[in-house]
């Protein structure tokens, strides 16, 4: 397959998850986050491999600044901590270290985003357990019908796909949408 090919293809897939996505859901999710944000509350966002790095993106978005100068915004990457990461991972369980960090870090009103291409990352699942908990909002982007994350979501952005880098590609555009109007209402 030519560059031009993979791009067509690409650019058919975001088609399709345009029309998949009803704009209610991304408002729900977007309403969700701003609330918390405004409310002194954080958006927590985790994910494993390409997921971890899509979290961290998110976040530098959201603490940065996406298009607009403004303050920083109440948001944690729950991967991007080595030191707890590996602390807990190696003493307890890498299934819990999302939850655990949950815990430290949400609570009644937050919000948790996670990303699984799947929706069935076990260390995802349990962190949507420990917000259900704690009285959060969550939040899946994750590839076709969600998964197990879809039963545990109360905002589900699932991409009508199975394939992975496409279902990351969509991902990018799912949450720079989301950043892109998060920015505009917290700066307004």
């Amino acid at each position: 397959m030519n560059f031009e090919t993979y791009c067509a293809d690409s650019a058919s897939h975001l088609t399709e998850a345009a029309r998949h996505l009803p704009e209610e859901r991304l408002a729900k999710a977007v309403n969700a986050i701003v609330a918390a944000i405004r409310s002194g509350q954080p958006l927590l966002v985790c994910g494993n491999g390409g997921s971890a790095s899509d979290a961290m993106h998110i976040t530098g978005e959201l603490v940065g600044r996406f298009l607009k100068e403004r303050k920083a915004l109440k948001v944690i990457c729950l991967s991007s901590d080595a030191a707890v990461l590996t602390a807990w991972s190696n003493d307890y369980s890498y299934d819990t270290v999302f939850a655990r960090q949950v815990e430290a870090y949400g609570g009644p009103g937050g919000v948790l985003m996670g990303l699984s291409t799947s929706g069935n990352s076990a260390n995802v699942i349990l962190a949507f357990d420990k917000a259900r908990e704690l009285g959060m909002t969550t939040i899946a982007l994750t590839g076709q019908g969600g998964g197990e994350l879809a039963q545990k979501a109360d905002i589900l952005l699932d991409v009508p796909s199975r394939s992975t880098p496409f279902i990351q590609q969509v991902h990018v555009c799912i949450y720079h949408y989301l950043c892109r109007n998060i920015e505009v209402q917290c700066s307004s």
